[in-house]
């Protein structure tokens, strides 16, 4: 692409009318630019013990290639099938030596984007972005329990702060909710084409309204046709109201490119620069025309936020890790970073960073304070005091939930905590063993967030 183009392209993300579709290309990480992909079939393989020898791994769709030799050779459970890959992709993302490649923190810093799609089934996107803002995640699989539909808010434009992304063929659960196969993409597109079960339908008009940056998505060549057409209000052939760029790592099917050459001509293929490259030079042309965006979010880094949604309170020497994880949970429900205040450092904090703690809890929402045993064997520690200046502020709260205690060990005993003040007892009481709420206390925490949007909506 030459400046021209790129420079129009900039004009029109700039000006919210395009919407980037991130795909398997894009997340490589390492030396050898090894794919999410591959690492999650490479730990199949030895998790079912084949021999890698035994089989052809196609690039960026290896996880395919592995299904079907496990089907070959072994007797499976559907179930644990798709659990064992939601396993890896958690271990793989989350674990100790998991990194967020570089191209999706790069999309991510792209405040222009409002609307975001994901192909793949893992969370690092979201991560990323709620490091910036809210994140209201819509997951589309026609085999989601009813009562988890969801699609693009009719008032999506008037949130500001808050992104919407689509998951597109699933996000990785304990089940078969995910697309992990070429067959589950054949499903999830026919349930598309039946208006079946869970079709984003708000979300796919808004898609034919915008053009669409299709960003290493691997997809086969009859998906690629289909996408196409799927997000346009008229033919292919109509290039009058938007236009694609499609940029691929691989070499296009010559039947696709001859197909687009001849009915789609606002279809613009780009395959002389790769998925990541094209992402690290898009970020920094943004970047250079939007250096006050960027100056304003450097500047932000290290503060402290002042009317927090959530106040998370913790022993630091012995409950950081759930902590954390509670942290994350939240995020998972499209609360921000920025709108949880919450402590990292491991020591305890000093006379500036105590004052501005005070004035965290008396702005907070919401108080959460985390019980566990080691914490309570304590008797003298600084969370304590955050526990009673939360105490103080709620004896002048009527009417709502203020504090919100929440047990994160193994088991809910609350009979054998004796340093607890007796105010959290007379509360209703979560248990998030390791900081991963349990499904009352889930719900409890969306009923939260989701009373403070339908405020800040009306106000």
């Amino acid at each position: 692409m030459d400046d021209k183009s790129w420079n129009r392209l900039l004009r029109r993300i700039e000006d919210g009318l395009v919407v980037p579709v991130i795909g398997q290309q894009v997340l490589t990480c390492g030396k050898d630019n090894d794919s999410l992909q591959s690492q999650i079939a490479q730990h199949l393989l030895k998790q079912y013990d084949i021999e890698p020898v035994h089989i052809s791994l196609t690039p960026f769709n290896q996880l395919n290639d592995v299904v079907i030799q496990i089907k070959k050779e072994q007797e499976y459970d559907l179930q644990d099938l798709y659990a064992d890959i939601h396993d890896a992709i958690k271990y793989l993302t989350t674990g100790p030596d998991a990194h967020i490649p570089e191209p999706v923190r790069q999309i991510a810093a792209i405040t222009s984007f409002q609307l975001f799609i994901t192909l793949t089934p893992d969370d690092q996107l979201a991560r990323t972005l709620r490091e910036r803002c809210a994140v209201n995640e819509i997951i589309y699989s026609p085999y989601l329990p009813t009562s988890e539909g969801s699609d693009l808010p009719s008032d999506w434009q008037a949130r500001h702060g808050e992104v919407q992304l689509l998951y597109l063929f699933g996000k990785a659960r304990a089940g078969p909710m995910f697309a992990v196969h070429d067959e589950d993409l054949l499903e999830y597109v026919h349930n598309i084409i039946a208006r079946g079960s869970h079709v984003p339908v708000k979300f796919l008009d808004e898609l034919q309204q915008r053009s669409l940056l299709l960003i290493g998505c691997n997809f086969p060549e009859w998906l690629s046709r289909f996408f196409l057409r799927l997000t346009k209000q008229g033919r292919l052939l109509d290039t009058q109201r938007k236009r694609e760029w499609l940029i691929e790592n691989n070499c296009l099917d010559k039947n696709l490119v001859y197909f687009l050459e001849s009915y789609s001509t606002g279809t613009k293929l780009i395959s002389d620069i790769s998925p990541t490259a094209f992402i690290s030079e898009l970020h920094q042309r943004w970047l250079a025309r939007n250096k006050a965006v960027e100056h304003a979010s450097s500047s932000k880094t290290g503060t402290v936020p002042r009317g927090a949604l959530f106040f998370v309170s913790y022993c630091r020497g012995t409950d950081s890790l759930s902590a954390t994880t509670l942290m994350e949970s939240l995020q998972s429900q499209g609360v921000s970073s920025n709108e949880i205040w919450f402590d990292k450092n491991s020591i305890e904090p000093g006379n500036d960073l105590r004052n501005r703690i005070l004035e965290g809890i008396q702005t907070c929402r919401y108080f959460i304070p985390l019980i566990s045993k080691n914490a309570d064997s304590l008797d003298e520690k600084y969370f304590r005091r955050e526990w009673h200046e939360a105490i103080e502020r709620s004896k002048a709260i009527q009417g709502r939930t203020f504090i919100f205690p929440i047990i994160v060990d193994q088991d809910f005993k609350l009979e054998t905590y004796r340093c607890i003040p007796h105010e959290f007892k007379q509360l209703l009481i979560g248990h998030a063993p390791v900081g991963q709420p349990d499904e009352q206390t889930n719900a409890a925490l969306k009923k939260l967030v989701r009373s403070e949007r339908l405020t800040q909506n009306h106000a």
